[in-house]
């Protein structure tokens, strides 16, 4: 039987991230899965941002929830800062940069397509 996910006072993470076992995702971008492995199907993750690193233009196949939980992330749309929640629907695109660094827990209903191929 699958155990369940319970991560208590996830805003405060930022505090403390070493409490989570982080692995490299992109560069200067670090990942902590929460379940799934992002090749297909629903995911769910956090991720943390390193000031300046960006994620290259992508295309959404479902829907993309983000909840900044500290720092900000920025897109064409505009700075979110800790609290913020996006929503992204299939068929968008975009990129996303960290100037400050950020965590974010991301939840994908299907995986994301970088533009260019690599993801």
């Amino acid at each position: 039987m699958p155990k369940s996910v319970i991560l208590s006072n996830l805003f405060s993470l930022a505090e403390q991230p070493d409490q989570l076992v982080w692995e490299a995702f992109r560069p200067g971008i670090e990942i902590h899965r929460l379940y799934d492995n992002g090749h297909q199907g629903p995911a769910a993750a956090l991720l943390k941002y390193e000031p300046g690193a960006t994620v290259p233009e992508h295309d959404h196949t479902g829907y993309e929830h983000i909840v900044v939980l500290s720092g900000a992330q920025r897109d064409y749309q505009g700075n979110h800062t800790a609290g913020t929640l996006v929503i992204n629907p299939p068929g968008s695109s975009h990129q996303v940069a960290s100037d400050e660094g950020c965590i974010v827990l991301i939840i994908w209903e299907r995986p994301v397509v970088i533009k260019g191929g690599d993801d």
